[in-house]
């Protein structure tokens, strides 16, 4: 009898996610991550520049309209610097929330051809983005060196939490995304309002001010914003302001693991019949 190195079958379970089948899976995942950054810059005559200047003019825009004109305070450090801590972490996030919401409806030829784990697709969304990140995270780093040299700005030792903070991001960002994909293949509608969702998320998050212009006693309910302690310890760890407060970064990562399990298994459930819909 002969044996077979893959065996196809049918899910029924809501919680049938098969992990070790995504591992086996990881080139097809880095072939994704190359063809998504490739395209993303195909035919542009600055090419991978643009993953700099984006953020770039955003600080910029952010730093006179918020900074001079509104004369929202910076925590005593460098205006620049403050705005584009936030920029860098809100653009990765806000990027991978838009592109991997369009998953089912962006590769649908590609998904109703050959057989792969659906999950494929927004995981290589979401590491291709990591590629934007650390570009821009590098700009940044050459501007803090500057600030540090001029004594303006002190690291903490909360640098060692980056790398966590970046995971629980990508984790937010994916639970976030797929919830809206899996949405998207019977309701339209929603497509059109990510976007505009995002947007209203980026106020509600400490991008573009100081978290201290939120009085006490909505600050509760303003912290269930999983994004909030994940931009208030970044700014802690690399610029040295503000406080690092573990009963809110634990809620955050709560929220975050939350939204990451709902959305795989609503995901899960929908790849199963998103031809039908899409």
């Amino acid at each position: 009898m002969e044996d077979f190195d893959v065996v196809i079958v049918s899910k029924k379970g809501w919680l049938d996610v098969d992990f070790k089948e995504l591992w086996r899976y990881r080139d097809l995942i880095l072939l994704f991550v190359k063809r998504n950054f490739i395209s993303l810059y195909k035919q542009t005559i600055l090419g991978p520049a643009w993953a700099i200047i984006q953020p770039l003019l955003t600080t910029v825009i952010f730093t006179v309209v918020f900074g001079s004109m509104a004369g929202l305070s910076a925590d005593g450090v460098p205006s620049f610097l403050f705005y584009m801590s936030g920029t860098i972490l809100w653009t990765y996030f806000s990027n991978c929330l838009t592109k991997t919401a369009s998953t089912f409806t962006a590769n649908a030829r590609i998904l109703g051809k050959v057989y792969f784990p659906r999950l494929v697709m927004p995981i290589s969304t979401v590491l291709t983005n990591l590629i934007s990140l650390a570009i821009q995270f590098a700009m940044f780093l050459c501007f803090l060196a500057y600030y540090v040299i001029r004594g303006e700005v002190r690291p903490s030792g909360y640098v060692l939490l980056l790398p966590l903070l970046v995971l629980q991001t990508a984790l937010l960002s994916l639970g976030s995304g797929i919830i809206v994909s899996a949405l998207t293949t019977k309701y339209r509608d929603l497509q059109m309002l990510v976007s505009f969702g995002v947007q209203l998320w980026m106020y509600g998050t400490p991008v573009a001010y100081d978290i201290r212009i939120i009085p006490a006693k909505y600050m509760r309910f303003y912290m269930l914003n999983p994004m909030t302690p994940i931009i208030n310890v970044f700014r802690k760890a690399l610029l040295g302001i503000g406080r690092f407060q573990p009963g809110y970064y634990l809620c955050g990562w709560v929220v975050t693991i939350f939204i990451t399990f709902i959305g795989i298994v609503l995901f899960n459930h929908v790849e199963k019949t998103f031809m039908d819909t899409v």
